[in-house]
């Protein structure tokens, strides 16, 4: 049984950093591409980020691209996402999830094209 677990949310002042981590179980994910994604009160689930597990080749939302940093340990079997700059629109329930990929070295911003999925962690911004 695959199991994605979150942790590190929070609040914060705007400007404040958060790492967010999610522990990873169930199978060997070095041929899976990891994600993570929000979700904001009244507002669809978005891509924030993703990371071939294997290869460390990253993405990220325009939104976040700067500011967030996606990376892995693999003795650990963690995903994290690490969150500088923040600002209060980054307020959202942050998922972690993963997939098995048709094909390696594209984007998988569809929330629809991963099949494993965490419970989320709330991450609140003041300003």
């Amino acid at each position: 049984q695959v199991q994605l677990l979150e942790s590190g949310g929070g609040l914060v002042q705007a400007g404040a950093s958060l790492r967010l981590s999610c522990a990873a179980s169930g199978r060997s994910f070095s041929n899976c591409i990891m994600g993570w994604f929000r979700q904001a009160p009244g507002k669809e689930r978005e891509f924030v980020a993703q990371l071939n597990w294997s290869g460390g080749i990253t993405y990220y939302a325009d939104s976040v691209k700067g500011r967030f940093t996606i990376s892995r340990d693999h003795a650990k079997n963690t995903l994290y996402l690490l969150m500088n700059g923040l600002k209060p629109e980054d307020t959202a329930v942050y998922s972690c999830a993963a997939t098995t990929p048709r094909m390696y070295g594209i984007m998988l911003k569809n929330p629809g094209e991963y099949a494993y999925w965490g419970q989320g962690t709330q991450v609140t911004v003041s300003s």
